[in-house]
């Protein structure tokens, strides 16, 4: 037998102070069996500093054809596909062809540098695509922060954002790999 997505609710408050984006979202988020905390937080992070009216998590770790998120148009074309991990060199020619701007997010500790290498080729060829490298300050906090149930504040200023609920704060720092140039809002 297979075992089922858990759901989880979440309240989010953004402040983006950098990109002048206050709102409020209510979100229903579906975790893989496979999928750990840390990856579950830091899809929502990613929510958080790419939010949009049109932004939504997609099925996820259970297809390969679609990202972690992405906004579409109201015709239903892929104006933002974002990926979590560290994507092979496929997956990001695929996607920099699909969609106007393809972002990527890393947070494994000591192999980003490593896996960008691996694909430094393919992504530099592409305007619309960055990389992005998201640094916990403290990964134990992840664990207290997720719960079935999550009201988080979320505050991003520059290039730091402060992830918290009512009794603990973390910080997540963005280093970003490669820029992509496009000037349109978001990490």
């Amino acid at each position: 037998m297979a075992l089922k997505a858990t759901i989880f609710k979440l309240d989010l408050t953004v402040s983006d102070i950098t990109r002048g984006y206050y709102e409020d979202h209510a979100l229903t988020i579906a975790r893989h069996p496979s999928e750990t905390d840390l990856r579950m937080l830091v899809r929502l992070a990613v929510f958080a500093l790419n939010a949009h009216e049109n932004l939504a998590f997609t099925k996820g770790l259970s297809t390969t054809d679609e990202p972690d998120l992405w906004q579409k148009s109201l015709t239903g074309e892929i104006e933002h596909w974002i990926d979590l991990g560290q994507p092979i060199d496929k997956r990001i020619r695929q996607s920099c062809g699909k969609a106007t701007k393809v972002s990527i997010y890393t947070y494994q500790k000591n192999t980003v540098n490593m896996w960008y290498e691996t694909v430094k080729e393919t992504a530099e060829r592409f305007k619309n695509l960055s990389v992005v490298h998201l640094a916990l300050s403290d990964e134990n906090l992840v664990a207290r922060l997720i719960d079935r149930t999550m009201k988080l504040n979320c505050v991003i200023e520059d290039d730091q954002m402060q992830l918290s609920n009512d009794s603990d704060t973390l910080t997540i720092q963005m280093n970003v790999v490669k820029a992509a140039d496009l000037s349109k809002g978001g990490w």
